[in-house]
């Protein structure tokens, strides 16, 4: 696996620049609506009370569209977090304003517009789930549809690993694409990983049986012909991938970069910030290799405090943006910003 040094981030940074074609008018981090529609989600969701269904946000040229999925509440397992007692995480999670005994999740992709292609990272839970929740999870086309985006007119799809919370929205309930005019580009790792018979054989009866088994329902019915990606080599101007191994064998994060300004993507680097950026070291029960893990998150949250660099997060809080500041010689929080 690649290391992510911060050369490779500078470099990335670097290939960006030249990918984005609108005109830089608008700060990033600003906060304000660069639509109409955005405007109208905002004074909706503050009339209702509610949370918006999207948030948009400049990065050079290129405008990201945070579209919220949903969140599911659940009973927190003994070993959410393997290595920590469960009474701590219990009370790291009621700090953090959730209900006692229980956790919740939230699901962020996003809508990349590079002026010259409308890109999608990562697809969310899908409009099964949305079914199966009661509109808890696979919000998605719903928002994005109050955000005026046409999955028909998406470009490209950008997968930054192959749990279901993450590929299940390529599939529409019928089991029929939804992005129908998108190429949809896959880690090469993780797909090396995920189609491999062998390795499913090896996963019969274990915790990753059924994500080997998901995988294959979901591309399957994209007829296996999704387009794999390396590392630091731009997919599409203005992002390029980056390998942050450990939660799955080819994890992915992304760089979009514009100018001088940067975000990076991280994935799932981390889940709810609130426990695992303030405590790098707790593993949670997802990751595959937990050392590897808790080694790139540690990397990963240094090089983005060094270099003073926006973190966007697919589990933080929506609008699920901010930066990272050290916090004590071990530790980290989330400035968020809006």
């Amino acid at each position: 696996m690649n290391d992510m040094t911060r050369r490779t981030v500078l470099a990335a940074a670097a290939l960006g620049a030249a990918g984005a074609a609108l005109p830089a008018s608008a700060q990033q981090g600003s906060g304000a609506a660069s639509s109409p529609a955005a405007a109208s989600s905002a004074a909706s969701a503050a009339a209702s009370g509610t949370p918006p269904g999207f948030h948009r946000y400049k990065v050079g040229s290129i405008e990201v569209t945070v579209v919220a999925d949903g969140a599911r509440t659940f009973p927190m397992p003994d070993n959410f977090v393997v290595n920590v007692p469960k009474e701590q995480v219990v009370a790291a999670a009621t700090g953090a304003g959730m209900e006692a005994g229980k956790m919740t999740i939230v699901f962020n992709p996003l809508v990349v517009s590079t002026g010259g292609k409308l890109v999608v990272i990562d697809t969310g839970n899908g409009p099964a789930a949305f079914q199966q929740s009661n509109g808890a999870v696979g919000r998605f086309h719903t928002n994005l549809a109050a955000a005026g985006i046409d999955p028909a007119k998406v470009d490209a799809v950008v997968i930054s690993h192959f749990h279901g919370d993450h590929i299940n929205g390529l599939l529409g309930a019928d089991g029929k694409p939804l992005y129908p005019n998108a190429e949809v580009l896959v880690p090469q790792a993780e797909w090396a990983f995920w189609m491999d018979d062998a390795n499913m054989g090896r996963a019969a009866g274990g915790p990753t049986e059924g994500n080997f088994k998901n995988a294959r329902r979901v591309f399957d019915g994209l007829g296996r012909k999704p387009t794999p990606y390396v590392h630091d080599k731009e997919v599409v101007g203005g992002i390029t991938p980056i390998a942050t191994p450990g939660h799955t064998p080819g994890h992915t994060s992304f760089m979009l970069a514009s100018g001088n300004d940067r975000v990076l993507v991280q994935s799932d680097v981390t889940n709810h910030p609130a426990l695992f950026l303030r405590n790098p070291g707790w593993r949670i029960m997802y990751d595959m290799d937990a050392a590897q893990a808790e080694a790139t998150r540690r990397r990963v949250f240094d090089m983005a405090a060094a270099e003073k660099m926006r973190l966007q997060g697919f589990h933080f809080p929506f609008p699920a943006s901010g930066f990272v500041e050290k916090d004590g010689a071990d530790n980290y929080r989330l400035v968020v910003v809006t």
